[in-house]
């Protein structure tokens, strides 16, 4: 195969880029792959812990596919067992496991969803629990053979816990070298990850070299940070825009995002770059509502299609603007009379209710987003948790400003 020069290469793979740890490396494997045809295998590893890939996910997939418009061959890995003991970057503490039923129903879409942007039919879609599950006492006391206690607490976060006296349990010392051992059996050329990541990715280096393979080189990308302004783009933090989420909920959660975050969002999602990129960052100092239309427009037509954000606006605008209900809302219909919504005199408890009309997982989150102000029933806010809603007629239930639900009762 023939690929394009590899100064033209570098340059569209530096864009937008953190680090490339070591650079030199990456040249060279160019440039034997340019001699010899054959194509870099570029690796990227991503745990469903959460059925949602999101934006910030988005930072480095489009990187993938930059690789892949290159003529690379892209793996995209669904961490179906690393899932299992969950990423403890930036734990302050263990995480809760899932089960493997959890990680199955979050991993099922993944492939669907990385289609958004990369072209699947041409990128390799692998679960690591494929090469992980069948791993023996054995093969696992030889992959930890590979790196010491001392280079582990050598990262930040097991430092930090290891000086304040905090739990690491030792799965959490598995989880780099399970990660660097899928770039051993996958023999990757180069791995992507965000900055958070570029301990596991460097750990991959040492351990590769232990199993007789050229290590490969680490492509570090940026971390966008979530609508909340504050951390990182994340499912855990519940701060994400799933890349498939509606485009009604695209658009609005963009249009909520804080303005300090404009510059970069501008950047990292409105994928702009040199003068242009420049340019909008001049506007959105001034017209910082504006550049927000602008990039949730981006966010929908990107992921969706024009047509979808022209209807995503529109509905925005009814909405907030001109303070009107959306045309469609979803429709539930309840019985007044079950029992696990406490009815009582032709009413039944609010909490209860959102959570049947899927506007809460729980009756405690219930409770909690009503005393927080974000719940309205037929627009008229609530802060009393024990609300009773009468039955006799349906009511349009909302939850912050983007959620929906109209209840009718039998």
């Amino acid at each position: 195969m023939k690929f394009p020069p590899v100064n033209e290469q570098m340059d569209e793979i530096r864009r937008g880029a953190l680090e490339i740890i070591p650079e030199d490396e990456l040249v060279r494997k160019l440039d034997r792959s340019a001699r010899t045809g054959e194509a870099l295998r570029i690796k990227q590893g991503f745990d469903p812990t959460r059925p949602d890939l999101h934006l910030g996910h988005a930072v480095s997939i489009r990187k993938l596919r930059t690789f892949q418009d290159l003529g690379h061959e892209v793996i995209f890995v669904v961490g179906s067992y690393t899932a299992r003991i969950g990423d403890p970057t930036g734990r302050s503490e263990t995480r809760p496991r899932l089960t493997p039923e959890e990680i199955e129903a979050n991993a099922r879409t993944y492939a669907e969803q990385v289609g958004r942007i990369l072209d699947v039919s041409k990128a390799r879609i692998e679960y690591n629990s494929d090469w992980l599950a069948p791993l023996d006492l054995a093969a696992i006391i030889e992959l930890t053979s590979t790196y010491t206690v001392a280079r582990m607490l050598e990262r930040d976060d097991f430092a930090k816990r290891y000086a304040e006296n905090r739990p690491i349990a030792l799965s959490e010392f598995l989880y780099p070298l399970m990660q660097a051992y899928d770039s051993v059996v996958l023999k990757a050329d180069v791995e992507l990850g965000g900055s958070d990541q570029k301990f596991n990715l460097l750990v991959a280096r040492t351990v590769q070299e232990r199993y007789g393979q050229e290590p490969q080189v680490c492509l570090i990308m940026p971390l966008l940070r979530g609508t909340d302004g504050e951390q990182k783009m994340s499912k855990s933090y519940d701060n994400y825009i799933g890349i498939t989420e509606p485009p009604e909920q695209q658009y609005g959660k963009t249009m909520s995002i804080p303005d300090t975050l404009l510059p970069e969002w501008l950047e990292l999602v409105g994928q702009l770059h040199g003068d242009e990129l420049e340019a909008w960052r001049r506007r959105a100092a001034t017209e910082p509502y504006q550049t927000k239309r602008w990039l949730a427009r981006k966010v929908v037509a990107t992921y969706h299609s024009e047509a979808d954000a022209e209807r995503a606006e529109a509905h925005f605008d009814r909405l907030f603007r001109q303070h009107e209900l959306p045309e469609e809302i979803p429709e539930i219909t309840v019985d007044a009379n079950d029992p696990g919504l406490r009815p009582e005199s032709g009413q039944v408890w609010l909490p209860a209710l959102l959570v049947r009309a899927g506007l809460a997982s729980s009756n405690a989150e219930a409770q909690r987003l009503i005393e927080q102000g974000a719940i309205s029933v037929d627009e008229r806010r609530v802060s009393d948790r024990n609300t009773r809603v009468m039955t006799t007629q349906p009511v349009v239930l909302r939850r912050g400003k983007r959620q929906f639900a109209r209840v009718r009762f039998t």
